[in-house]
């Protein structure tokens, strides 16, 4: 209906020309401009619809696409986020997207200007056939020169979207980093990465820019070459009587209508090279097979496991090809029993962590939970059933109690005090302005290492997980100030399955029993005391941590140290 609207505006101009003007009939000029507004208030309001419907249908791709792309992911393995650049996909999911989202806008009309070319060019042959040929003329070279552009451009819209991407990661890492950065008063290095970055993405921009400034002229140029032998040839007609004063204004206003869809070509070609290659970026993460997957067929946990976890001739490398972490690794933890793994670093220690939940997968061998193959089990089931409290704490610009609560939203609050009780956060929490209800700011870093730290803690034991594990989670924990959450973290893990990867003897001392990893395998077992008397290779370790982290408490390690040697 937009496009009847729109062509029929000149035949009625004809109309009222020759029938009107030329004959001196005003009554017909007055019924002949009441039918042009009519459809001109008919191609106004479609034209109305055809915008509301493509930014809809632009907008719902775009959120179908963003959806996608974040549940895509989500769901990626630990080995991809450990290459990935974060700058790298927000850029894909931000500034990527909104291209794609720009050119789908783009589609309808495009489609209607398909619709008015080929509707105009029917009516132009028509009224007549020669003077329609000297009007399109100049379309196979439109066509040619568009060709050139696209081919020219859409390299030059990758690197734009790539560099772009770079500057991305530079600003995010920068805002992130900022601790860091203030820390070693490295803004002026940070400000050169940045230009640096800018630097090559203007570049980029202005190569971009040279091809549109070349192109986009000569486009803009070949339609009105038409218009001009219209008017040149089209005149001597009507001087001949051989062509209508309303034909020819009609024919003029036709060709007109050409140029605007043949000069928008440009601009839509450009828009679809840079959504081209928005769209290769996002489909680059979408293609991205998730290594570690559910099983076709998965096999529940046990509902009354007690969290036994087995490790069976395990072997496990990286990615990165530094060789096996853990070769031929065995070990058994008893239901309820707590662990501690310690060893030098590198050892393995995390890794043998981070494999128990499925973060990664063996290479050979088995981890079991409750005697059931991990592999065998639905991801969200094994991940419900392990709690970890990582060295390095994340919490979310969200309030204190909505972070101990993160597994379980819907959790009461009796239940998100009672977990903060346990993990000895309850007191300083109350003291914040809004206690629980405390917005904590980005990352947490409005609170102190411990106590976030004791909130990551908190979190974990919300979730009730049959096992838990303490990755050095007393590490931000001032040594003087470590009892408080000892105690606490007693209670929480009796009965319980722990793992405890720590340095210090205080927090190794909460495990029943030390578990020494050396050369990627168990190099012994017994308790803190049997080790420290008969383990040359623990007593070194316990030296080798104390003296990377310079605390005092060592004192007294080295004289046990000293003790188990004379022993």
């Amino acid at each position: 209906m937009w496009t009847a609207g729109k062509v029929a505006v000149p035949k009625l101009v004809q109309r009222g020309v020759d029938a009107g003007i030329v004959a001196g009939d005003k009554p017909a000029i007055l019924r002949w401009a009441l039918l042009i507004a009519g459809a001109g208030l008919i191609s106004a309001v479609f034209t109305g619809m055809r915008r509301y419907w493509a930014f809809k249908e632009a907008r719902w791709t775009e959120m179908v696409l963003r959806d996608r792309l974040f549940a895509h992911i989500q769901r990626l393995h630990f080995a991809y986020h450990d290459e990935a650049q974060t700058g790298q996909l927000m850029s894909r999911a931000n500034t990527d997207l909104q291209q794609i989202q720009g050119f789908v806008v783009l589609i309808p009309l495009s489609i209607s200007n398909a619709v008015t070319v080929l509707a105009v060019t029917v009516l132009l042959l028509l009224t007549s056939p020669l003077l329609a040929l000297i009007a399109l003329l100049p379309l196979p070279l439109v066509n040619v020169a568009a060709k050139m552009f696209s081919s020219r451009l859409h390299p030059t819209m990758v690197g734009v979207q790539q560099e772009s991407a770079e500057l991305a990661a530079v600003v995010e890492e920068s805002v992130s980093g900022v601790r860091v950065v203030k820390g070693f008063g490295a803004e002026r290095v940070q400000q050169r990465r940045l230009r640096d970055e800018a630097d090559d993405l203007y570049e980029v921009s202005l190569t971009a820019t040279r091809i549109r400034s070349r192109y986009w002229p000569i486009l803009e140029l070949l339609p009105n070459l038409g218009l001009v032998g219209v008017l040149a040839y089209g005149g001597r007609l009507v001087i001949d009587g051989r062509l209508r004063l309303g034909e020819l204004i009609a024919f003029n206003v036709y060709v007109v209508m050409l140029i605007w869809p043949l000069r928008m070509l440009g601009m839509i070609i450009a828009w679809a090279q840079r959504a081209s290659a928005s769209a290769q970026r996002v489909h680059e993460v979408l293609s991205t097979a998730p290594v570690v997957v559910d099983p076709a067929k998965p096999v529940q946990l046990p509902p009354d496991g007690r969290g036994e976890v087995r490790f069976e001739r395990v072997r496990f490398g990286y990615a990165n090809g530094s060789g096996p972490v853990l070769d031929g690794f065995d070990l058994r933890i008893a239901p309820g029993e707590s662990v501690a793994l310690v060893g030098a670093t590198g050892s393995g220690k995390s890794t043998v962590a981070k494999l128990i939940p499925r973060f990664y997968d063996v290479d050979d061998g088995a981890v079991l939970i409750d005697g059931v193959d991990v592999r065998r089990a639905a991801i969200a089931d094994v991940r419900r059933s392990v709690g970890i409290v990582f060295e390095e704490t994340f919490l979310f610009s969200d309030s204190i109690a909505a972070n101990i609560a993160f597994a379980d939203p819907d959790a009461p609050p009796e239940a998100v005090e009672r977990a903060a009780r346990l993990a000895g956060a309850h007191e300083f929490i109350t003291e914040l302005p809004e206690g629980y209800g405390t917005e904590i700011g980005e990352r947490g870093y409005s609170l102190s290492g411990g106590q976030r730290q004791r909130i990551a803690i908190a979190r974990a034991i919300l979730a009730d997980p049959r096992v838990l594990i303490l990755d050095d989670a007393t590490s931000a924990v001032d040594p003087t100030k470590e009892h408080e959450i000892r105690d606490a973290l007693t209670e929480v893990m009796r009965g319980r399955t722990t793992i405890v990867i720590a340095h210090r003897p205080a927090t190794i001392a909460l495990a029943e029993r030390v578990v020494l990893i050396d050369g990627g395998r168990v190099a012994e077992s017994g308790t803190h005391e049997e080790l420290l008397a008969g383990s040359d290779r623990y007593r070194q370790v316990l030296a080798s941590a104390e003296r990377a982290t310079g605390e005092g408490i060592g004192a007294g390690v080295d004289a046990e140290v000293g003790a188990g040697v004379r022993d």
